[in-house]
């Protein structure tokens, strides 16, 4: 790999970083943060409106970075979150947090979907591999360095500075930037899709709400959910009329074609099940088998140690085998681990879990760096934005629908598995604190609840993982890739 090229990908891992360790940071400090600005009904906003607003930006970054240059609009979106990031740690009121993570996740759209349409210009199949690879582990890293340097911030200083932490960080991201990309387009006067961006951009709201926001408080919730549905689809064929018609289209058709459709469905899937395992996994760990949240975290190192040796590989892999089997080969491997999954118990003992988390990352690293690569290559210079932009979205969307629909299942088994042992009123909100009404539930029946309603997760990512499996098989056979 050429060593001139060492600053661009510094300044992609720093954002990649950067976005990526702000969950498990902020994950950290929520505790804290209700108690001191008084909000402890606000926590899921403060999540969900950040996953909201960086999956409403992604196809708009896709194509502006399209008309105006990449380096361009990853620094703007860079400093977007900078600017949120600032404004999260001056906050006075949960309200001003939610609205200030809003802008965060503004900023956040960008990093996610420009820094891989950036490696799709500049680095050759090759290297492409080893730097998707190695800007995923940056995910794995955050997720073990977060919860630490959180809690040092936290108990050094102040919450507040686990967001001012950020902005030096950032702005040495985007001067490397600045200094290390050289790019030429046509430039041209642009003609903004403004009625595509709003119609797609109420869509997903739309959309999302159905899953991120709570309906036990209609009193029709299915009538509810039915008329948010129809309204998704009414939003979405208006969407369709305006980008037939756009001079430039937010999302041009022409990107979709019947693999780059396969990709991004497959991608959905993926990242959904992918998501799943992040949030449950550790779950299992400290709740079932009693490990402490530094153990658990280290437990989920062998998942982002094997992603990144497969990226080192995968390069080779895709000349040699072409798209279609290496995502087929990684969808087995996810398939057969999400079945090994199914054999955890409450006694199981670690080094097995560090073995499934290894065969895992084989797995997600493999079909994660092949699916980008593919998207990548579908589109020419002047559409690979949007058409990166377009699968970040359905990867956003995955994850979080995944977790939403996730936690429901979670929960509604804790509750059944009660029901069936003759147990009423028990649900995972007390079930650590249960009425007075009620005898002290013993830790093995707790145990016992989360491990039943584990296994049914376990379930759900074993058909998932099938069925992106299945979408793999009906992909069109692939030409080999060519070295660059």
């Amino acid at each position: 790999m050429n060593i001139r090229k060492t600053p661009l990908i510094l300044s992609l891992m720093l954002a990649m970083f950067l976005a990526a360790v702000e969950g498990t940071i902020v994950t950290m400090a929520t505790p804290t943060i209700a108690r001191d600005l008084q909000g402890f009904e606000f926590i899921s906003l403060v999540f969900s409106v950040y996953l909201l607003t960086s999956a409403l930006s992604t196809p708009a970054y896709g194509k502006l970075a399209d008309l105006y240059g990449r380096k361009n609009i990853l620094s703007i979106g860079i400093i977007i979150f900078l600017a949120g990031s600032f404004l999260c740690g001056l906050a006075q009121s949960m309200v001003m947090l939610i609205v200030f993570r809003a802008i965060q996740g503004l900023g956040a759209g960008a990093i996610f979907t420009v820094s891989f349409t950036i490696i799709g210009d500049v680095f050759s199949l090759a290297e492409r591999a080893k730097i998707q690879g190695a800007l995923s582990t940056v995910w794995g890293i955050a997720s073990l360095v977060g919860p630490f340097f959180g809690g040092f911030l936290i108990d050094v200083l102040s919450w507040h500075w686990i967001f001012f932490i950020n902005i030096p960080f950032g702005l040495l991201s985007v001067i490397l930037l600045q200094s290390s990309l050289k790019e030429t387009f046509a430039k041209k006067k642009p003609s903004i899709d403004y009625a595509g961006t709003l119609t797609l951009s109420l869509a997903i709201v739309v959309f999302l709400s159905i899953f991120l926001f709570d309906r036990s408080t209609s009193p029709y919730p299915s009538l509810w959910v039915a008329g948010l549905l129809l309204l998704t689809f009414f939003l979405l064929y208006t969407f369709y009329k305006i980008e037939k018609k756009a001079a430039e289209p937010i999302i041009p058709f022409a990107i979709f074609t019947r693999t780059t459709i396969l990709v991004n469905l497959i991608s959905f899937l993926i990242y959904a099940v992918l998501m799943g395992v992040n949030v449950y996994l550790p779950i299992y760990l400290q709740n079932i088998l009693g490990y402490r949240p530094t153990a658990a975290g280290l437990a989920m190192l062998p998942m982002s140690v094997s992603w990144l040796i497969v990226s080192f590989i995968l390069g080779r892999l895709l000349v040699r085998y072409g798209g279609k089997n290496v995502i087929l080969a990684s969808n087995a491997v996810l398939l057969l681990s999400t079945l090994l999954l199914f054999t955890l118990g409450i006694d199981t003992p670690l080094p097995i879990i560090l073995a499934y988390g290894f065969i895992m990352g084989i797995g997600f690293g493999g079909a994660s760096a092949a699916l980008t690569i593919i998207v990548q290559d579908s589109a020419e210079y002047s559409q690979r934005g949007a058409a990166v932009g377009t699968n970040s979205l359905l990867r956003t969307l995955g994850q979080t629908i995944g977790i939403s629909v996730f936690g429901t299942i979670f929960n509604l088994y804790i509750t059944k598995y009660f029901t069936r042992q003759g147990i009423e009123g028990i649900n995972p909100g007390n079930l650590y604190q249960p009425d007075l009404s009620h005898a002290a539930l013993a830790a093995k029946q707790i145990t016992l609840s989360l491990n039943s309603s584990m296994h049914v997760l376990f379930a759900a990512f074993i058909i998932i993982t099938l069925l992106s499996m299945i979408l793999a098989m009906t992909m069109p056979g692939m030409k080999k890739e060519k070295q660059a």
